[in-house]
């Protein structure tokens, strides 16, 4: 049995695929996880890297293509690491997310859940309602190339609001017409760090992501303010966050208003939502009321029982399940989600929904010190 190495070639057959998209093939009884492959195909595969159990490979030549193989969509594909799944057509990246879900559930939680179906998205493209562009010396604004921290310049991605593109191009216009230095993670210095939108149906919002103190002042910032609006009519405001920490964390902790609203109303379910910078908001809003609806539709509620809520972020889900129970507790470890909870409540006139600052364990003692049990768990 040759040793596998880098380079080789090797004609496989793709079996399934790993929980990050890609295919897995097995060579003298090794799992080799192979780029760009679709299950059920012939495929001659080249090695890139091989590790101890495992090796990975790209797809070279499909003499036998699967039925569900098709060209990406997308020129950035190959090189950025956003998307996994463009090169096969739609009904198979819904069953490749099916099996993932059933062999989490079987491998890693023990249990033997069937997982019938996955309810796809009526609309595939542009639904993103929030973008995170990291920036690099250049400037180049898109996203990582797969597994690395080199950024890919992007004009345009499929899953974002075409608006998010023209922030980006005015973005690179400021600051390579001004000078303004980009984020170099390696040397930690530079200014600008990400590109942050938030889209809602009350506007969109921008957030320049800085290696700065709280409170220090961005040059040239009112001719970056002019010319986002000019790019983007739509914009409704634009915001400073302060993050000079050595992370990966995108947002700091600090916001500076530089012009319009800090904010973004949208309406979800038949309710009204206010979105921060900071707020967790799922990023397909269509897909959230369908995933929203069912589980409704499993927690069965009568109008007796007690929700309890984890992680419920700014509570979206604890409000949606409120209209139909006694009683809801939302529990998130971000101070300023709960906050942002607290106030959708208010706004919504919801009051039998309340929300605790905390973690899991915070929210067992204090329901085990109350005495109270609750009816149904969700987990998001």
């Amino acid at each position: 049995m040759a040793e596998l190495a880098k380079n080789q070639l090797h004609t496989v057959t793709i079996e399934g695929y790993t929980s990050e998209g890609l295919g897995v093939a097995r060579i003298d009884g090794r799992a080799v996880f192979v780029h760009g492959a679709v299950r059920g195909e012939r495929c001659v595969i080249r090695v890139l890297k091989v590790q101890k159990n495992v090796a990975f490979a790209r797809v070279e030549e499909v003499p036998a293509p699967s039925a569900a193989r098709r060209g990406p969509d997308c020129p950035c594909y190959r090189q950025c690491g956003g998307c996994q799944f463009r090169h096969m057509d739609y009904a198979e990246e819904l069953e490749a997310k099916r099996l993932r879900v059933r062999d989490a559930l079987k491998r890693v939680g023990g249990a033997d859940t069937p997982v019938e179906v996955i309810h796809g998205a009526a609309d595939t493209e542009r639904y993103r309602n929030k973008v995170q562009f990291p920036v690099a010396p250049g400037p180049r604004v898109g996203f990582y190339q797969e597994r690395t921290h080199r950024v890919v310049d992007v004009a345009d991605c499929l899953l974002q609001p075409r608006e998010a593109g023209a922030l980006a191009e005015a973005l690179r216009e400021w600051m390579g017409r001004r000078g303004v230095s980009a984020y170099d993670e390696t040397r930690r210095t530079g200014l600008v760090r990400h590109l942050f939108l938030r889209f809602a149906g009350s506007g969109i919002l921008c957030c320049l992501v800085v290696n700065a103190v709280p409170g220090q002042a961005v040059p040239w910032e009112e001719e970056l303010v002019d010319g986002l609006r000019a790019a983007v009519p739509r914009l409704t405001g634009v915001v400073v966050n302060y993050n000079g920490a050595r992370t990966n964390v995108v947002l700091g902790a600090g916001l500076r208003t530089l012009w319009g609203r800090g904010w973004l109303e949208d309406q979800l379910c038949g309710l009204t939502f206010r979105i921060s910078p900071h707020s967790f908001y799922q990023v397909n809003r269509e897909q959230c009321q369908v995933l929203y609806g069912r589980v409704l539709d499993l927690a069965g509620l009568t109008g007796k029982e007690t929700v309890l809520d984890l992680y419920c972020g700014i509570g979206t889900i604890s409000l949606v399940m409120a209209r139909k129970a006694k009683r809801v507790v939302g529990v998130e470890i971000v101070p300023q989600a709960v906050a942002d909870a607290e106030e959708n409540a208010r706004r919504n006139g919801v009051g039998s929904a309340e929300f605790w600052c905390g973690d899991a364990s915070y929210a067992a003692a204090r329901l085990l010190e109350e005495g109270l049990r609750p009816d149904v768990v969700v987990v998001d």
